[in-house]
């Protein structure tokens, strides 16, 4: 009897580690599952059965420049629990960019980290993005944010990371980031594309100096057009699909091919 309880309390010990190995969300390409999609202006969402990655959907979002046109253009899907401070989670997703996709120097966002923090006082709104994945030219970029961010003190430190990969139009893209979201410099921030690990950065401040929640977005978000309030070159309307999209605590929860 004393060497099955030993054991029973060994399993035990062992399933809190089992369980905590989970996916935390999935998505297999369609508007319904994400807590809000939210087109502005001229921008689609939908979901669409010609173009996909696995299974039999995938999301179609498309945003169009307007030059008497003065606000925001997002075209994106939203899952309200991105992270909050102190999470450990990969996040995952397949892109692909239309055939005719007109490589410019502006950022066309895919995917950001962004929190709604009442009475923060800086910038225009309350909302603030933390991390974020875009398209600058022809190549994958993104940052990291850290820094208090609420009145009286509005600073932060934005962190680019350039040049990540080469991003072919009319492809399908698989991107897996890993990150430890800390204020101090104890986090880590880590990005695969098409199965290659392209940034790792660790011992850094992964997060800004609160408790707020983070939404996860993944979509088109056309912000230099917003930002520069002006269109560079000769593509005033663009698309981008969507499919497969997940949030968990291992690489393989967020992996559409080995999930």
């Amino acid at each position: 009897m004393v060497a099955v309880r030993r054991f029973s309390l060994a399993v035990l010990a062992v399933l809190p580690f089992t369980v905590q190995a989970t996916r935390l969300f999935y998505n297999s390409g369609t508007k319904s599952g994400w807590d809000y999609a939210t087109p502005e202006h001229q921008g689609t969402i939908d979901d669409v059965t010609n173009i996909v990655y696995e299974g039999s959907t995938a999301i179609k979002v498309t945003q169009t420049y307007d030059p008497n046109y003065s606000g925001r253009y997002h075209s994106e899907v939203r899952h309200s629990q991105g992270y909050k401070r102190g999470d450990q989670r990969f996040y995952g997703f397949m892109f692909r960019l239309s055939d005719s996709w007109e490589f410019d120097d502006q950022s066309y966002n895919i995917a950001q980290f962004i929190a709604d923090r009442p009475g923060a006082g800086c910038g225009s709104d309350d909302w603030m993005p933390s991390s974020m994945l875009w398209i600058q030219g022809n190549q994958l970029t993104s940052r990291i944010v850290s820094g208090q961010y609420r009145q009286p003190d509005c600073s932060r430190t934005i962190s680019p990371l350039s040049n990540l990969a080469t991003v072919t139009a009319g492809q399908w893209h698989k991107v897996i980031i890993q990150a430890s979201w800390k204020s101090d410099n104890s986090g880590f921030y880590k990005i695969w594309y098409d199965g290659d690990k392209v940034k790792e950065v660790l011992n850094v401040a992964t997060t800004i100096n609160d408790d707020s929640t983070f939404e996860f977005r993944i979509g088109l978000y056309a912000n230099s057009w917003y930002d520069q309030k002006r269109m560079v070159g000769n593509q005033p309307f663009r698309q981008v699909w969507l499919d497969e999209a997940a949030i968990g605590t291992e690489f393989k929860d967020v992996d559409p091919d080995q999930s």
